[in-house]
């Protein structure tokens, strides 16, 4: 929102929310119709492409959307080091509104304008006319309407919410309030009425001009450089013909330099040009990529968790993980992301953060859940992992804990594969289940006496049922197998804290993963579901308490979080994640994999150190 908002500051369908979509619906019902039932000398193929058009802006803009976050997760040619929290997710996240508010004016421009109904595909006179008028009085009037806007007047009232962001991502140059964007479409409808009132106008003039402008928002204001400099060498005129994305961050950061909107030509005229703009181009150019200090190792989940990965779809990741109705109509899209995974060999970068001096960053195996529990998938899931874990140890990473089924015991032992096969690693690896056992065990309710242990036994479950033995809390469970492995693990003296129970009426029930229905249908009412697993299990009661799985709020000085990890809450990390963090900041020299875990109780205390706060409840 703008510092001091003025009149059209909102979209006319602000308050419809997710259902914005539905103002086109008779435009789109009707152009269907008309064009299915029509003859054919008498259907109008404009405006009939008009929604293809529409899905196609979406589309371009989340490519740039994806793209960018990669790229500037891997820190690679980086312009502004500077971090993007929620709050700038969340303003952003209306960038769609521009391309219903341009769908509408061109139904309404085909319908009733002369001349704009049956283009014709392709017209050379119309397609120079547009470049022309575009360079001409586009341009032109753009520059001064630009610098009007930063008038203190216009600059508090509107342009104002657009320079909230100095880290920009490419749908940053959309985000403006309603009033700004009719007077930017009036001045952009300028090329497009040219070529229909002098009948010049044809498909690919109007949807390659609107794609032109798309483009050059995007790529102004995606904050990596990547226009190599031989093509300024070779073509010195594109110097002011096109700008480049450290061009625009400067008026990202300067605010009163650079005012051009994708030639600069008019910042040289009225000396308006940054002086350090071809310094910050080279020096940009020649950012590296980031060597992180840690890396946590995930993967996908669902199929359509992909979305909600930091380089998918941003409003989507910037909230807790859930599986949503209005995602099947991007199955094609899922279909082919999941035919991608078959075919990746490697690991990629999905989000980067900072701890005080610590660089952290997240990379994702190009593997969904599903495959990790088929076997003839075993071999290549530890073969990416492996991989990720020796390009860590080639940059310099000092720890990389292992997320998700990344460190399960079937597959690698829980890391203690890699360890064995490369026992000259300078990374640590940390499977994070001393911290996690810690968390499950501090998260029971005070003055619990006993409790029920169900699902899967794992790593995880012997510590805390150790943990809890030793603070002698009664460990039950109905199984006679998993009591004697527990016993068998526990010893005699521990082990006369454990129960064989028939029981299910314990108030507080530890589960894991194998936690079935009808187990969760046999406890009493307000019973108390603490995970000790890295799934949540699924939630059949609606009368009992489901705690989250072990996870940690962070501190206020991690930065640069913009997403949720799976289904937590917004700064919230899993107990893995921050384990390797903690391992990384009290720099342990040693694994913590297979069969090692730490004092729990010392890994505990050294989370809480450094500020981070144990999430129970959600």
């Amino acid at each position: 929102m703008a510092t001091n908002p003025g009149i059209l500051t909102d979209w006319p369908w602000t308050k419809l929310g997710r259902f914005k979509y539905i103002v086109l619906a008779p435009w789109v019902v009707r152009s269907i119709y008309s064009y299915t039932t029509k003859g054919e000398g008498e259907r109008d193929l404009t405006n009939f492409l008009i929604l293809p058009m529409l899905i196609w802006r979406v589309i371009h803009n989340q490519m740039w959307i994806s793209f960018s976050r990669y790229q500037t997760a891997r820190g690679k040619n980086r312009i502004v080091d500077k971090s993007i929290e929620f709050e700038q997710v969340d303003r952003e996240s209306n960038w769609d509104d521009q391309i219903i508010f341009n769908a509408l004016l061109f139904y309404v421009g085909n319908n009733y304008l002369k001349g704009g109904q049956n283009l014709p595909l392709w017209r050379t006179d119309g397609v120079l006319f547009t470049a022309l008028i575009h360079i001409g009085p586009v341009e032109f009037l753009y520059y001064w309407l630009h610098r009007a806007l930063h008038h203190h007047y216009l600059y508090t009232r509107y342009h104002s919410h657009h320079h909230s962001s100095i880290a920009t991502e490419p749908i940053t140059s959309v985000i403006h309030p309603f009033g700004e964007h009719i007077a930017y479409f009036l001045l952009f409808a300028i090329p497009v009425l040219s070529l229909v009132f002098t009948g010049t106008a044809s498909v690919v003039a109007v949807a390659g001009y609107v794609t032109y402008i798309d483009l050059m928002n995007n790529m102004g204001h995606c904050n990596f450089e990547f226009l190599p400099r031989w093509l300024f060498k070779v073509f010195p005129i594109i110097k002011y013909l096109m700008y480049t994305p450290s061009f625009h961050s400067l008026h990202h950061t300067q605010f009163r330099t650079n005012y051009s909107l994708f030639m600069p030509f008019y910042d040289y005229i009225y000396g308006t040009m940054d002086k350090s703009t071809d310094t910050l181009y080279e020096s940009s150019l020649g950012r590296r990529d980031n060597s992180p200090h840690v890396v946590y190792l995930t993967h996908p989940t669902t199929l359509d968790s992909i979305y909600h990965l930091h380089v998918g779809l941003a409003s989507f990741a910037a909230d807790p993980y859930k599986s949503k109705w209005y995602m099947w109509m991007l199955w094609p899209l899922t279909l082919w992301s999941v035919l991608l995974t078959w075919v990746s060999s490697h690991s990629f970068v999905v989000e980067r953060n900072i701890f005080n001096h610590l660089k952290m960053q997240t990379w994702a195996v190009p593997r969904y859940r599903f495959q990790y529990l088929l076997p003839w998938q075993k071999e290549k899931i530890n073969r990416l992992i492996e991989e990720a874990i020796l390009d860590a140890d080639a940059a310099g990473v000092k720890v990389l804990s292992l997320g998700l089924l990344n460190q399960g015991d079937e597959l690698n032992g829980n890391g203690e594969l890699y360890i064995q096969k490369h026992p000259n690693l300078n990374v640590r690896l940390v499977d994070g289940n001393s911290l996690a056992a810690a968390s499950v065990v501090n998260s029971i309710p005070n003055g619990t006496k006993q409790v029920l242990l169900r699902g899967n036994l794992s790593k995880v479950a012997y510590a805390v049922a150790r943990g809890l033995c030793e603070k002698g809390v009664k460990v039950a469970t109905p199984c006679k197998e998993e009591y004697e492995k527990l016993k068998g693990r526990l010893g005699s003296e521990l082990g006369s804290n454990l129960i064989l129970t028939s029981s299910y009426a314990d108030e507080v029930w530890l589960v894991g993963d194998g936690l079935t229905d009808d187990e969760q249908n046999k406890a009493g009412k307000n019973t108390i579901f603490i995970p000790f697993s890295q799934f949540p299990p699924i939630r059949v009661r609606k009368n009992c308490i489901y705690y989250s799985t072990p996870a940690f709020i962070i501190p206020k000085a991690v930065e640069n979080m913009d997403s949720c990890e799976n289904w937590l809450p917004r700064r919230v990390m899993s107990a893995w994640r921050v384990a390797g963090i903690v391992h990384a900041l009290e720099e342990w020299g040693k694994h913590e994999c297979g069969e090692t875990m730490f004092d729990i109780e010392k890994v505990w205390q050294a989370a809480l150190r450094h500020g981070f706060r144990p999430l129970h409840s959600t």
